[in-house]
């Protein structure tokens, strides 16, 4: 009788451990299983997604830094534009007046045969000089152009020369007249270097070449432009466009 039922002891104790419990109980363990997996694997998706996001947010905030960047550096050359604009009507206004106060006594005067003539009237001198500037303002280009021409042939010896050259060389350049835009620069730069708007004169000087499609010609002066003026808001311009030919 022993003999007989150590085969089945034998036989039970090699299945699984599983095989002895019912069925019910085996599904149960397996499904229990199954859902501890699921929420697992969720809870990975939801890390993953998580770590996404927080990768695509440093991106949009390194990019938002770039162009914070990018705006402040803006921000500083119209700054120092307008400081610089503000320092040049103030000069404009010291030297009227100083011219104003040099001229008082001719005023009344006659020429007499063999002396010099007087000097031009300073009020009708600044009056067509800023009617001039206002026509540029306005946008009539041609007619502004026209009107610092007839500016620099009729006052010669005005210290608005060399800012009427510059508003007479934008004016043909606004117009797509480089090459007569150039020489107007270029005089001025050549001839009043000392001068507030030299460095812009510099800078329009390399706009004509490049729009005339001498780039080699346009960098020549940029450099000569930050080599000269470093400190000038013109030579600030200059050095973002080399910046980008590089």
């Amino acid at each position: 009788m022993i003999r007989r039922l150590l085969p089945i002891a034998l036989l039970a104790a090699a299945l699984p451990a599983h095989a002895l419990f019912p069925d019910n109980e085996a599904r149960e363990s397996v499904a229990k299983l199954k859902a501890t997996v699921e929420q697992q694997a969720q809870r990975l998706d939801k890390l993953e997604a998580v770590s996404r996001g927080q990768i695509e947010l440093a991106n949009q905030i390194e990019a938002l830094k770039a162009e914070v960047a990018k705006l402040r550096g803006q921000v500083e050359v119209l700054t120092h534009e307008i400081e610089s604009t503000q320092k040049r009507q103030k000069d404009f206004y010291v030297d009227l007046d100083n011219r104003l106060r040099k001229l008082e006594p001719q005023v009344g005067t006659e020429t007499r045969p063999g002396e010099a003539k007087p000097a031009a009237d300073p009020a009708a001198e600044t009056r067509d000089y800023e009617a001039a500037l206002n026509l540029f303002k306005a946008g009539k280009h041609k007619d502004a152009m026209n009107a610092f021409l007839n500016f620099i042939k009729a006052y010669p010896a005005s210290l608005f020369q060399p800012s009427a050259h510059y508003w007479a060389g934008s004016a043909h350049y606004q117009l797509g007249e480089y090459k007569k835009a150039l020489d107007l620069f270029g005089k001025l730069s050549a001839t009043w270097p000392d001068d507030a708007k030299a460095p812009d004169a510099l800078l329009g000087q390399a706009n004509c070449q490049q729009e005339s499609g001498d780039a080699k010609g346009a960098r020549k002066t940029l450099e000569a432009l930050v080599a000269k003026y470093p400190a000038s808001a013109a030579a600030t311009v200059a050095k973002q466009r080399l910046a980008k030919r590089r």
